[in-house]
């Protein structure tokens, strides 16, 4: 399993190449980055252009991009909506679906191969037009990516229309046998259970966010400080015909010091070697 490290685990801080040092020396083969403005500032030419040269001049690879969850600096607490393509409003939809295509473009600088999307928030539902919303966008944000050698992933979240069963559903109505799937092995964990997602989403996954949390909320703790069971989900994973990225995505909160993290890094990598 290729490993990759989420920089959600720096999501307050400036992204810059002294993080990207740190995980590789971590023994991470490749990041997922997270576009969130106040860490990755996609729209700033500068930031972009800092980070193509570092990658540029360093094997570890730009694996993934995770899609932006809101258009400011403040993660919505200032009161920005929040990036939602399902939003039953079409005027919220399009915003959503341009903020996103902002990230986007950073790839023409930056080679990432994958961008990770989430339909939708905790409170929407599932319907016809939920359907509708969610083949549309992911339609019109594959065809964006496609240029810049970029699949699209869809997570599974804890809401309705992104259950395993139901993103299946959706990709099946829409033929989109290109777009692939990033299982979260937390989310799962709350939801339906990691043995029945895995089951449901198969040969379709292509990358797995690796958290842990007590089976009630979103923690993003590290591997092993929850209750997930490591043995069997590993089991799971390494029977899958095609083994698919190990992505760790880690709360900022749980980041502690800096100079423990490449060793804690490393043992949560370790637990899938």
């Amino acid at each position: 399993m290729l490993r990759v490290l989420s920089t959600h685990l720096f999501l307050n801080q400036r992204l810059h190449p002294g993080l990207l040092e740190l995980a590789a020396r971590s023994g991470a083969q490749g990041v997922e980055v997270f576009a969130a403005r106040q860490h990755f500032d996609y729209t700033s030419r500068e930031h972009v252009a800092e980070l193509a040269a570092w990658f540029r001049s360093n094997p570890l690879e730009a694996f993934s991009m995770h899609a932006p969850l809101f258009p400011d600096r403040e993660m919505g607490r200032a009161g920005a909506p929040a990036v939602n393509v399902l939003h039953p409003e079409k005027a919220r939809r399009i915003d959503a679906m341009d903020e996103i295509k902002r990230a986007l473009e950073s790839a023409e600088h930056i080679p990432f191969r994958n961008l990770v999307v989430h339909l939708g928030e905790r409170e929407d539902g599932w319907s016809p037009r939920t359907i509708e919303y969610a083949l549309t966008a992911l339609e019109h944000l594959g065809a964006f990516a496609h240029p810049l050698g970029v699949r699209l992933l869809v997570e599974n979240l804890t809401s309705e229309p992104t259950t395993p069963e139901h993103l299946v559903t959706i990709l099946q109505m829409g033929h989109l046998d290109n777009v692939g799937i990033c299982l979260d092995l937390g989310h799962a964990h709350i939801t339906v259970g990691i043995a029945e997602a895995i089951g449901i989403l198969g040969e379709r996954i292509a990358t797995v966010h690796v958290h842990d949390n007590h089976g009630s909320k979103d923690e993003h703790l590290w591997p092993g400080d929850g209750t997930i069971d490591w043995t069997a989900t590993i089991t799971a994973l390494k029977a899958l015909k095609a083994a698919p990225a190990t992505v760790l995505e880690i709360s900022q909160t749980q980041s502690g010091e800096l100079t423990a993290l490449p060793a804690r890094i490393g043992q949560a990598f370790g637990r899938f070697a």
